[in-house]
């Protein structure tokens, strides 16, 4: 089917999915990281301090992940979508008014769990399951969302600070919020399970089996797969967690810096929309090995650039695996593990992803506070990438001779 032809047939799903990953942003690292300054000086907080509080909160989160993110396996998109936004608008409100350390604590893990968690979750199941000939085409489009959130939102809210009180910028996020809700329902008000997934045995995944959490638990990929899930996660999420930190070891202004997020953003563009067909064509088992390379290498780049014009080009890596990232295991899960259960298996994997958000900042946190700057430590983080890439290779190497043939339906 041609794009303009998917696009307008699809136009509604479609952007259902792409307003809930944008307003997933206002609980993503990269946004909340802008007001890291702010905070710390705020709450009286060091780097390890700030760090610790924040893992803790979003370690919180991950549990919490794990039980209701099956909630998309018993309700409708139209009935979580409107309630995931609300209540992410309320945890703006917190995050505004917070007045202690544990009011912070309260505000960051509700952040943490309705936007990073949950709008994004409900977006890509949502995607994964109105679409199969066309999942990885679904899934790239969707994630348009938090593609413009990282480009724009820092720019205008780093700006912003400048002359503004960060309390009363998070007032703002939470009306943005607020405003999109009601867009939301009349996006969804003819949800509908397409034709192409009718007859469940279609999505089925390894040995013709619709796997549980609790057989993939005991299968050996997923094991395997686990330091891969957690890596882009955990080490995006430092670098944009210790920005203003970075900018400052590097000696560059903090606004410079977020001057090339758009880099990032392009390249996960790209790495999205060069995704999804290829996805459509030949699946995920030969890109998933793949997808954490890029960022390796731009870790290892960042570790030496000299300059924003150096950083560019590492920041495109670290976007182009973000984009892969944001396409290539979504897709894997419905097509390795089935998707009668895919709620429950995309929340237990979505709650290792943000463990991992939970990790890096702690312990890269904890290494300034010892005395290793972030850019010091970017080496040995790029060495873990590569590791974590051939752990993978060996799984899918193992596994992808029981995935059954490809069967051959509309496209949604």
């Amino acid at each position: 089917m041609p794009i303009v032809t998917f696009l307008r047939t699809n136009a509604p799903f479609l952007a259902a999915g792409v307003l809930l990953t944008f307003c997933s942003s206002f609980g993503q690292t990269f946004f909340i990281s802008i007001f890291a300054g702010e905070i710390r000086a705020a709450f009286d907080l060091s780097n390890g301090d700030w760090g610790f509080l924040y893992s803790v909160s979003t370690t919180a989160s991950a549990a919490v992940m794990v039980w209701t993110g099956i909630l998309t396996d018993t309700f409708r998109v139209r009935v979580l979508g409107p309630v995931v936004l609300a209540c992410l608008a309320g945890a703006c409100l917190l995050m505004a008014t917070a007045q202690g350390w544990w009011s912070l604590a309260i505000a960051i893990f509700a952040l943490r769990f309705f936007g990073q968690g949950m709008a994004t979750l409900v977006a890509t199941v949502a995607m994964a399951r109105w679409f199969v000939a066309s999942r990885g085409t679904a899934l790239s489009i969707s994630r348009i969302g938090i593609g413009l959130g990282e480009a724009f939102l820092p720019l205008i809210f780093v700006a912003a600070l400048t002359g503004g009180d960060w309390h009363i910028l998070w007032f703002v996020a939470a009306g943005i919020v607020c405003l999109f809700v009601p867009l939301l329902w009349p996006l969804l008000r003819l949800e509908r399970t397409p034709r192409s997934i009718a007859k469940e045995d279609q999505g089925a995944g390894m040995g013709g089996r619709h796997w549980t959490r609790g057989a993939m638990l005991r299968h050996p990929l997923y094991w395997l797969l686990t330091p891969m899930l957690m890596a882009p996660p955990a080490f995006s999420t430092a670098f944009f967690f210790h920005q203003v930190h970075l900018a400052e070891t590097k000696g560059w202004a903090h606004l410079g810096l977020v001057s090339i997020f758009p880099i990032f953003t392009a390249a996960a563009f790209i790495a999205m929309f060069v995704s999804g067909p290829i996805i459509d064509r030949t699946g995920t088992s030969r890109l998933m090995p793949l997808v954490i390379l890029p960022m390796a290498a731009g870790f290892a780049g960042f570790a030496f650039a000299p300059t924003l014009w150096a950083a560019g080009g590492c920041i495109a890596l670290l976007g182009l695996t973000q984009g892969l990232n944001n396409t290539v295991p979504p897709a894997f899960w419905a097509e390795f593990y089935g998707t009668r259960n895919l709620g429950g298996i995309k929340a237990l994997a979505a709650a290792v992803m943000v463990f991992g958000t939970a990790i890096g900042p702690a312990l890269t946190g904890a290494l300034i506070d010892l005395g290793v700057p972030f850019e010091r430590q970017l080496l040995g983080i790029a060495a873990y990438f590569v590791a974590a890439a051939l752990l993978v290779r060996v799984g899918i190497a193992r596994s992808r001779g029981s995935l059954p043939p490809q069967v051959d339906v509309e496209r949604a």
